[in-house]
């Protein structure tokens, strides 16, 4: 099968890094084309901009270590995806195990973040399907956000995460009409 510019684009990026006078310029090419797509991608898992650039930056100290190693059987935006959300649900993980009070929740605590924003607004419907998405369990919540913000096919999604297409279709439409049932009763 013929690739695509942007899997040319990425072998390209991929080639340079491992030539030793390229890196650097191999790995700012790999960060000025990804960095927005992660920086959302996490952003909406974690809530905050301070929260996100650190995990983003994580993210990229793991890429900058491994990109050597990877193997091109994937395309790497899906690489780059499971690196993104493997290092957020760690930090989600550390943060339900630092949230220890009994009255609050990690759920309640985020949404404690998003409200404490310097720019929400409870009236508008954006903070509105955020709130409603963070009443959604940690992995339905990703999976909403993959489908409906990025837009991303099952099949890469079940590559990224490592399950099947059915299971994510379903997980989806569950989290769909939770969210759906949260809009309607605020």
């Amino acid at each position: 099968m013929p690739q695509t510019a942007d899997q040319a684009d990425d072998h390209y990026i991929i080639t340079s890094f491992k030539a030793a006078h390229l890196k650097d310029t191999a790995f700012t090419q790999l960060v000025t084309k990804y960095q927005e797509r992660l920086y959302w991608h996490i952003r909406r898992m974690v809530i905050t901009h301070e929260d996100t650039n650190d995990v983003l930056q994580n993210v990229f100290i793991k890429v900058w270590r491994n990109l050597n190693n990877f193997r091109e059987e994937s395309n790497l935006y899906t690489w780059l995806y499971r690196i993104a959300t493997n290092e957020t649900l760690s930090w989600l993980d550390q943060l339900k195990r630092h949230v220890t009070t009994s009255t609050t929740g990690n759920e309640d605590y985020m949404s404690e973040r998003l409200t404490a924003q310097a720019d929400f607004d409870p009236s508008k419907i954006e903070w509105k399907l955020q709130r409603a998405i963070l009443t959604l369990p940690e992995k339905q919540r990703l999976v909403f956000n993959l489908r409906y913000y990025d837009e991303m096919p099952y099949e890469e999604m079940a590559t990224l995460l490592g399950t099947s297409t059915g299971a994510l279709k379903a997980s989806y439409h569950h989290a769909v009409k939770k969210v759906e049932a949260s809009l309607l009763s605020h």
